[in-house]
């Protein structure tokens, strides 16, 4: 892609904001000279990690590789012998340290995000450096006492040296005859050995040497001849504990030049991982989208492009996303080319720029800010001719400069190529420009090149509208308000609008008429039928917009119905329950009363009428209550969904129970936010909602439900020997459900003998899960007890 197209298109403020995403260095840099890239794999794959960071940071907005630092400096340094200093050794530690927490977290969600984990694999270990700097250096950047035995035994010398010259300085401060001689009865420093500060007249009065004075020359400095040894001793430790400082340092500099290869690669690691979550953070703010991506057919017949260009509700990234009008521009199989009429400042160059780089941001990696469906091709080229070209330098008008500007385009562009042409045969004699206009598009038309043009020549309307391939589309102006409303409607050409605006704003109606009679009267009368088209259109909207409404009512209301469903659902298994729960009771009643006359009876006929009726009632009422109360339906006979499942619909998951919002909608798949978990699920599975329903019912289904049509059937048979009782009971229970849930009537656990504790155990749950009918130990030629044979609800 040529620069001066990127930079007619804003394309740099675009990487400019990716910039501001990064938190590595190195990444920041990276994305300011990041360009489009025309290889289908690379862009899909770069799209790919694009949608994980996306899902990686809103699962788990703290993955970051904060805290890493750009080692090239230094480990450049390190080859090169510079000593490194602690600070510098503390930043290959904490970027290595980065390094592993980032790896960590990757190997542990790789098969979620196979993409991010497959970069994070290539972060090495942490070569043990990490250790060793920790060993000899403090985090406070300071070389620790034990870093070697040596370093610790001279500072604990320099201490106890420190400590004996300080007492005897103390003690000549006592002194009367040395005492008087002072300028300040203080201990102080002079190239690094101690001394006194003297008066200048006291010169000779203490034996010692002289190491400096004052500005004033009022006090001079002093070593004390007596101290001489005692301050070469303490010197000479301070001395060699540098050495042993400067060793330590080049010991580890050693090891940082020796890892500097793998150091760097983790750099470049660092930061294509760093630029994926850059990609994802701005898609965050951009509520941006991964479009579809279609690569050039090597041929089409009729001479189309094959040229996929389809946004929906498309967004320019660099306005401000409370003001800006979405557009939509599909071009279909039979047009590649889009001529935009319509009045100034009324979002004509603007639609141009926003297609224009959304193209580049795809092709870039990014997600764009457009709705769900957005597709487009891989353009091998972007040409972009917008803006006044004028050139003081060069000499040229504005017209000569977008001439030379579409001379050029002409000469480089092809099949593959995407050309933007802003206010084509503008600055020169409308009838030779519109001349040209027609023909500049025809020679794209017929190098089957796809072009996106705008023009005020009321002539390319018409050859819009007769020529194959090329489709009209206009920005709207609200003659009420005077003011355009930037809206896009593809398909119809824009409206004259002068002599309208003109009467708006005062002109004298006979000057307004004089002018309409010099017009020719066919104009009028075109411009006559697209404001009635525009009309029908409009007033088409608004009885949408009215259908719509009533259907979100109807919605609502339909959902309220579903929630008194629901209520009644809980109010008849009460209902059961209590019946149930008072018919136990009668059968306890007169199964006691019947133990009662058993034990009092005596033979004769009249008592044993007696017990046999009594039995016979009995009898009865169990029979009435032999069946449980029913469980509660998880599906009831509700209403149908009386419009498409969109994206932003709140819906009911009627097999989880939950409510969320729909985030995308692909085909018959939807995938939707239910609290922090995002969960796909089938158009089948859900219901439209209502942002004020009552709280969400449980479902109390004693069951896992997995919201898909097919369920993978898991096998009849399950083996758990050799598995500890926890790990066997998980098992099983994950077992269960999908066994359930796949249909299977029966399945064979294997738990072998042993000691009994896994059998027991097994049978145990078995007993208590609610979608197994019985359970038996199997037959001989299955098992036998080892083995245990289980059949479903």
């Amino acid at each position: 892609m040529e620069k001066k197209t990127l930079k007619t298109l804003e394309y740099p403020r675009i990487l400019s904001a990716l910039a501001d995403q990064c938190r590595f260095g190195p990444a920041m840099e990276q994305a300011r000279e990041l360009v489009p890239l025309i290889d289908l794999e690379q862009v899909e794959t770069l799209q790919g990690e694009t949608a994980e960071a996306l899902e990686l940071l809103t699962l788990h907005p703290g993955t970051t590789v904060g805290g890493a630092r750009d080692l090239r400096p230094i480990t450049a340094d390190a080859v090169r012998g510079v000593v490194l200093d602690p600070s510098r050794l503390l930043q290959v530690k904490d970027t290595l340290i980065s390094s592993r927490n980032l790896a960590r977290l990757m190997a542990r969600l790789e098969s979620e995000y196979p993409l991010l984990g497959e970069i994070s694999r290539s972060l090495p270990e942490s070569l043990g450096l990490v250790s060793m700097i920790s060993s000899m250096i403090s985090d406070e950047g300071e070389v620790l006492d034990a870093a070697t035995p040596r370093l610790a035994q001279i500072r604990k010398d320099l201490v106890v040296q420190h400590n004996r010259l300080k007492s005897r300085m103390d003690q000549m401060l006592k002194k009367p005859e040395i005492a008087k001689h002072l300028q300040e009865s203080i201990i102080t420093q002079r190239n690094g050995r101690y001394v006194l500060p003297l008066k200048a007249e006291a010169r000779s009065s203490v034996p010692g040497i002289v190491h400096d004075q004052s500005a004033s020359g009022a006090t001079i400095f002093v070593e004390p001849q007596g101290l001489v040894e005692a301050n070469n001793q303490f010197r000479k430790l301070e001395l060699d504990e540098r050495d042993e400082v400067r060793r330590i340092l080049s010991e580890l500099t050693s090891a940082v030049g020796e890892n500097a290869p793998v150091l760097n690669e983790l750099v470049a690691v660092l930061t294509r991982m760093d630029l994926a979550l850059a990609r994802g953070r701005l898609a965050a703010q951009m509520n941006a989208v991964r479009p579809a991506i279609q690569p050039f057919p090597r041929k089409i017949p009729d001479g189309h492009p094959g040229v996929v260009l389809r946004l929906f509700a498309a967004r320019h990234p660099l306005i401000d996303p409370n003001e800006v009008v979405p557009i939509d521009i599909s071009l279909d199989k039979d047009t590649y080319a889009l001529i935009i009429t319509g009045p100034n400042t009324g979002g004509k160059t603007v639609t141009l720029k926003t297609v224009g780089l959304l193209v580049l941001m795809n092709q870039t990696g990014l997600h764009i800010p457009a709705g769900d469906g957005s597709g487009l091709s891989l353009f091998t080229k972007v040409y972009a001719d917008i803006g006044d070209e004028q050139s003081l330098e060069q000499s040229l008008s504005t017209f000569s400069g977008h001439i030379t500007n579409i001379i050029h385009i002409l000469k480089n562009a092809d099949r593959s190529s995407l050309v933007i042409l802003d206010e084509l045969g503008a600055g020169t004699d409308p009838q030779e420009g519109a001349a040209l206009a027609r023909s500049l598009m025809s020679n794209l038309l017929e190098r089957s090149i796809t072009s996106l043009v705008t023009t005020h020549h009321p002539d390319l309307k018409a050859y819009a509208h007769s020529t194959p391939g090329v489709v009209n589309a206009s920005v709207e102006f609200d003659l009420e308000s005077l003011k355009p409303t930037y809206h896009l409607t593809v398909g119809l050409p824009g409206r004259s609008n002068a002599l309208a605006i003109a009467s708006r704003l005062g002109l004298p109606d006979e000057i307004v008429k004089s002018a309409r009679e010099t017009l020719d009267p066919a104009d009028l009368q075109v411009d006559d039928l697209l404001d009635d088209i525009h009309r029908q259109r409009r007033l088409a909207e608004e009885a949408r917009q009215a259908a719509d409404l009533a259907r979100s009512q109807s919605e609502k209301l339909r959902v309220q119905l579903a929630d008194r469903l629901e209520v009644i659902e809980d109010e008849r298994i009460q209902a059961l329950e209590k019946a149930h729960t008072e018919n136990k009771k009668i059968v306890q009643a007169l199964q006691d009363e019947l133990r009662t006359i058993q034990e009092e009876l005596e033979k004769g006929t009249e008592q044993q009428e007696e017990l046999d009726n009594l039995a016979d009632e009995i009898k009865a009422v169990s029979e009435v209550i032999a069946h449980s109360v029913p469980k509660r339906k998880t599906t009831l006979d509700l209403p149908k969904p009386s419009g498409p499942i969109q994206k932003g619909d709140l819906v009911y998951l009627r097999s989880l129970g939950k409510k969320g919002r729909v985030l995308s909608v692909s085909g018959d798949d939807v995938e939707i936010q239910v609290g922090v978990i995002r969960v796909r699920a089938h158009k089948a599975d859900l219901e439209h909602s209502a942002e004020d329903l009552a709280p969400e019912l449980a479902v109390e289904t004693g069951t896992k439900v997995k919201a898909s049509r097919e369920i993978e059937s898991p096998g009849t048979e399950l083996d758990l020997r050799g598995q500890q009782v926890d790990e066997a009971l998980e098992n099983l229970e994950f077992y269960l459900d999908k066994v359930f849930l796949s249909g299977l009537p029966w399945a064979r656990i294997i738990h072998g003998m042993g000691t009994g504790k896994l059998r027991s155990a097994v049978r145990t749950t078995l007993k208590s899960h609610p979608q197994v009918k019985s359970y038996e130990s199997g037959k001989e030629n299955e098992g036998g007890d080892g083995v245990t044979v289980v059949s479903f609800e």
